[in-house]
């Protein structure tokens, strides 16, 4: 008897929470594509806005309105790196690259590879502010 290899699958709802066309249950995510979902949730989610999680997130939308320089930048990268290495345990950071192109948008690179797949994965994360 031979013992048989499965492969990991992680899968996580859309966030769209879109309905299947033909099932009409609400549409999943599966592997790469729910790693990316879960990192950009956390890059958008702030501080203090998850219930008993006051650290959860990357808590960019606080740090926007911040002079725009590259310590602002460094420290943004900082809290992303630390937030997705403490709530994402599939995901492995590389890097993460914080630039402001914009006085009011920030672009946030994050590198990364999955603990099964040895291949990089790149997630850009346009930010916005909104007056």
């Amino acid at each position: 008897d031979m013992p048989q290899i499965t492969a990991t699958v992680h899968s996580d709802l859309k966030m769209s929470f879109a309905k299947h066309p033909i099932t009409g249950r609400l549409s999943n995510v599966t592997n790469i594509e729910a790693v990316k979902q879960s990192v950009k949730n956390i890059v958008l989610c702030n501080h203090f806005e998850r219930p008993y999680l006051p650290n959860y997130g990357g808590n960019v939308l606080a740090q926007l309105f911040e002079n725009a320089d590259s310590f602002t930048d460094y420290q943004i990268a900082k809290n992303i790196r630390l937030a997705i290495d403490n709530y994402e345990p599939r995901a492995i950071v590389d890097d993460v690259v914080v630039s402001t192109d914009d006085l009011n948008e920030l672009r946030v690179k994050i590198v990364f590879r999955m603990r099964n797949i040895k291949k990089p994965i790149e997630l850009i994360v346009m930010v916005e502010r909104v007056r």
